[in-house]
């Protein structure tokens, strides 16, 4: 597996994965429904936060066949303190680890290259698979939270250096 940075060119694979049943209903919708859309969407989101704060969402390939199979980086979002993990990927890849492996080298990596002490991960409460990501890279449930604009509560899950 490898991670690397969106470009417009992916536009096609974002189109697909923000319109996925389960991304649409666990994550939310992004209103994306054309490939002009998708390329904003690249452009506004990880893109802007590359070149604003050094990191972002990453595209998720094969190493093998580079073929494009999710999402998996770090977003600085205003309604929270802190930097937190997201994920996406594309059903056909589910139960085969790529969340795990993707997630646990993001927060190796970002939390060394940028001295994070704390990182955190929102997920809605049903989402028995992402919770069970999160909870194999050693994050753990901290509080039920509202964000802005949102009519539910979601999980907050967090992940902090353990003592050396």
């Amino acid at each position: 597996m490898r991670l690397r940075r969106f470009t417009i060119d992916d536009a096609e694979f974002i189109l697909d994965l923000l319109n996925q049943p389960s991304f649409l209903r666990h994550i939310g919708d992004k209103g994306v429904r054309t490939s002009e859309g998708a390329r904003e969407y690249i452009l506004d989101g990880p893109v802007a936060s590359y070149e604003k704060n050094g990191f972002g969402l990453y595209m998720v390939e094969l190493k093998s066949s580079e073929e494009e199979i999710g999402m998996c980086g770090l977003v600085n979002r205003e309604a929270l303190e802190d930097i937190d993990i997201g994920f996406a990927f594309l059903p056909q890849f589910w139960g085969r680890g790529y969340a795990v492996e993707s997630a646990s080298a993001v927060v190796n990596s970002e939390r060394q290259t940028l001295g994070l002490d704390r990182i955190v991960a929102i997920t809605s409460p049903d989402n028995d698979a992402s919770i069970r990501v999160l909870e194999r890279i050693g994050m753990r449930f901290e509080r039920m939270v509202r964000l802005p604009d949102d009519e539910s509560e979601i999980k907050l899950f967090s992940w902090r250096p353990r003592p050396a």
